[in-house]
């Protein structure tokens, strides 16, 4: 009795495949939505990161670096 058994588990971890939980395209998920505030006093910040970065190309092409 005790080869039977034995033979039939090992029977039946050689020809069962493995276990999936779910397939393995991505879930779908509802978006959050966020409503973004409009903030002004970013803008000063941009004019200034684009002004420097324009004096450090004038700059490099001079040869100054």
């Amino acid at each position: 009795m005790k080869k039977a058994i034995t033979i039939a588990a090992v029977a039946s971890i050689l020809l069962v495949g493995a276990a999936y939980a779910g397939s393995l395209s991505d879930p779908i998920v509802a978006p959050e939505v966020v409503m973004a505030d409009a903030v002004q006093s970013a803008s000063h910040v941009d004019t200034l990161l684009a002004a420097v970065t324009v004096i450090a190309i004038i700059l490099g092409a001079a040869g100054a670096f």
